[in-house]
This record gives structure tokens, C-alpha cells and sequence, in this order.
């Protein structure tokens, strides 16, 4: 008698359960539980077709470069909001140049040796990407950050090395930065790079 009473108890609860009321849509014929679908941001890009073998080894010469420095453009714009954050909360500016000078010391013994091992071409492509990220070129941001005597000493020095720090990133109108952009654009939907947030 239990088990029967038991087994009446569980099968109306079943029935309740099962009769929940839950808002149904109907979009253009469609019945959906939900009013919208969740998709995955999805980027597509063109293939990629070169004219000749020395294209193809260019692209992926250019590839190898902008994979290797994109990451130090990154780390330079992330480190650039928090010292504008930090510097925006000193009031003085002697204190502000000093903050500056101590953080340019210990940025220059954290990446001084990686950066000292790169190519000419991939300085140029990392100015490129500093300003790609930062939305201002690298000379003005040492001209800002510094003074107008110490952009002009690096200015003066990168073009020693046939690198112009005053170098913008366009990619509309330059096919060099519509390469690299489509090469991040690319490393982003592989996930060779993390996504920008």
C-alpha cells in the first residue's frame, strides 16, 4: 500500500513538474523558448592568394615578424593606461617627471635585452603597432611622457637604423599595415593571439 502511494505521489509530481509555464516567442513562424540565439563572434577574412613564391615568402616573413613583436606593443599600451592613470593622481610636476624617469628605468631593465635582440624590420613594424594600440606614435609619446629633447635623441638615433618613430599605422591606404592588420586579424580568429579585450 505504501509503495503504491508512493508511486501516485511521484508520478503527480512528475506531472507538475512538467507542466512549468515558460515564455515561448514566435519569431517569423518560429516558436523559440528564448527570445534571441547566443552566437560566437565570427570574423571572416579572404584568402590569402599571392602572384608569385616571393609574395608568399614575404607575407610569411612579414607573418613571423608582426607574431613576434605584437606582443611588446601590447605590454607597451597596457603598461601606458595605468601610467597615465597613476600620473593623473600626481599633482606636482616635478613628482610627475620623477614617477616617469623611474618607470622608464625599470621598463628599460625589463625589456632592454629582448628589445636590443630585434631586426630593423621588426622595429619598424613595432612603432607601427605602438601607435596601432595606443592611438598615438611613438615619438609623441616620448615627447609627452619625457620631453621634446628626448624624442628628438631617439628620433635622431632610430634613424641611424633606417626606423622613423613618427610612423603611423593606416591600414586603408598603406599595403604593408593592411598585411599586418589582416595577420592579427587572422592570429585572433586562430587563437595564435588572445583577443583584444
Amino acid at each position: 500500500m505504501r509503495k503504491l502511494v508512493f508511486l501516485i505521489v511521484l508520478m503527480v509530481v512528475s506531472c507538475l513538474y512538467g507542466q512549468q509555464q515558460q515564455p515561448i516567442y514566435i519569431v517569423e513562424g518560429d516558436t523559440l523558448a528564448n527570445p534571441y540565439v547566443d552566437l560566437g563572434e565570427v570574423i571572416v577574412l579572404p584568402s590569402l592568394k599571392f602572384d608569385s613564391y616571393n609574395d608568399y615568402l614575404a607575407y610569411y616573413r612579414l607573418r613571423k615578424r608582426t607574431l613576434k613583436v605584437y606582443p611588446y606593443a601590447k605590454i607597451a599600451s597596457e603598461r601606458l593606461v595605468v601610467l597615465n592613470d597613476r600620473l593623473s593622481k600626481i599633482k606636482r610636476k616635478r613628482a610627475k617627471k620623477r614617477y616617469t624617469k623611474r618607470i622608464e628605468h625599470y621598463l628599460e631593465g625589463e625589456f632592454k635585452e629582448e628589445l636590443k635582440r630585434l631586426t630593423r624590420s621588426e622595429g619598424r613594424i613595432l612603432v607601427k603597432l605602438i601607435h596601432r594600440e595606443t592611438g598615438e606614435t611613438t615619438h609623441s609619446l616620448i615627447k609627452k611622457l619625457r620631453s621634446g629633447w628626448r624624442a628628438f635623441i631617439y628620433q635622431t638615433t632610430a634613424k641611424l637604423f633606417d626606423i622613423n618613430l613618427k610612423t603611423t599605422y593606416n591600414p586603408t591606404d598603406d599595403e604593408e599595415d593592411a598585411l599586418i592588420e589582416g595577420i592579427l586579424l587572422r592570429a585572433f580568429a586562430d587563437g595564435t593571439l588572445p583577443p583584444p579585450q
